[in-house]
């Protein structure tokens, strides 16, 4: 079992295996908070490791103040934003003004070979998702973070973060309502 309190000091003072552990621990996590707002596999794995390095070189900063994983994530989450920042990509999709109207893209043949795996159509989903939902999304409800630790990482007011949730939840709930309909249509016929 992970020991934080037994691996940390183990790690600031040089063990190269207790730093193994602790990316085996974490390295998901890690990955699958980059990959969500990177959505290029290349570029996940090479921030990953900027990451790591990061953690390496900031572990003797860490107060215990939050859980491990909180830290390292909002380590993670910083580096991928500044990435997108310097990468200059469409990282931040701008806030739908008639959030009531929003729909995503009309399905194509792609999209229907995706919906054939309802986790798979969620995950899909998600992706075309404006960046914010998608970032408190996945921290929520795919990391299980809580409102304050998803706080501490992305520096959102616990409002902002409950607002970006529902409404997030709303565009996936009507998304996936129009699929299962067409679903029950298509099997009715």
């Amino acid at each position: 079992m992970f020991n934080e309190r037994e691996v940390i000091p183990k790690v600031i003072k040089g063990d190269i295996k207790a730093f193994d552990q602790l990316v085996k621990q974490y390295e998901r996590l890690v990955y699958y908070v980059i990959y969500k707002l990177v959505d290029n596999k290349e570029d996940a794995e090479d921030i990953c490791q900027e990451v790591f390095i990061k953690v390496y070189k900031s572990l003797n900063q860490f107060a215990y103040q939050s859980k491990l994983s909180t830290w390292i994530a909002k380590i993670a989450y910083s580096i991928t934003i500044n990435h997108l920042r310097k990468s200059k990509q469409d990282w931040y999709t701008v806030y739908p003004e008639n959030v009531d109207d929003y729909h995503f893209t009309e399905d194509s043949p792609e999209t229907v070979m995706v919906k054939k795996d309802v986790t798979a159509y969620m995950n899909y989903l998600i992706g075309l998702m404006p960046y914010q939902y998608k970032t408190v999304i996945t921290l929520y409800h795919l990391n299980e973070f809580s409102y304050q630790e998803i706080q501490e990482i992305t520096d959102l007011p616990e409002g902002t973060i409950k607002s970006y949730l529902f409404r997030g939840r709303k565009l996936l709930k009507e998304k996936l309502e129009q699929y299962l309909k067409k679903e029950n249509h298509e099997k009715a016929q």
